[in-house]
């Protein structure tokens, strides 16, 4: 087995898309938080990889599932018993970036914006982008520089425009808040 320092110098960006929230039955079927719209989406994004609590990832592919009401039941090979299920409970469900399908005009995955330069539009550099978070009202740039501001992500009122050719979003923004 190779350590991830022998596949590649890029570590390839990965999506979490949901959890493993529990067991189903007695024959290995786990129930899963999908953070997909719709939520059964999730099983179209293949290969998973599994990302236990310690850190420890693994790549199944293959899985089936459903959509159940409350949540999506998932058929995950080599989980073939309640109690393999039930040690999965906790398990994050991430996607490589290039599973997904390209955003359409005008929205952006998260993990597209982490590390662009942010800059006003009257060209002051504010940072780069760390994360971005969801609070519900609206998501927000976390853009670490000389300080950390927090940036509502608003197309047009903040954000003016994301141009990945030049790494740079260029927000209305003023630099003293």
């Amino acid at each position: 087995c190779m350590n991830d320092d022998a596949r590649s110098t890029t570590p390839r960006k990965l999506i979490l898309l949901g959890a493993v929230s529990g067991a189903v039955g007695v024959r290995g079927d786990v129930k899963l938080q999908s953070w997909t719209e719709p939520r059964a989406q999730i099983l179209r994004y293949q290969p998973w990889i599994l990302r236990s609590a310690h850190g420890v990832e693994r790549e199944v592919q293959g899985v089936r599932g459903r959509d159940g009401g409350k949540h999506v039941v998932a058929t995950v090979p080599g989980v073939s018993d309640r109690d393999a299920a039930e040690a999965l409970r906790g398990t994050q469900i991430l996607v490589p970036r290039e599973a997904l399908p390209p955003p359409a005009p005008g929205e952006y995955y998260w993990v597209d914006l982490e590390g662009l330069r942010v800059v006003t539009v009257d060209g002051v550099a504010l940072g780069e982008v760390s994360h971005l978070l969801s609070t519900g009202a609206n998501d927000v740039m976390v853009v670490r520089g000389e300080r950390e501001r927090m940036l509502p992500f608003v197309q047009p009122d903040y954000v003016k425009s994301v141009d990945f050719e030049s790494g740079t979003i260029t927000v209305d923004w003023d630099p003293e808040f």
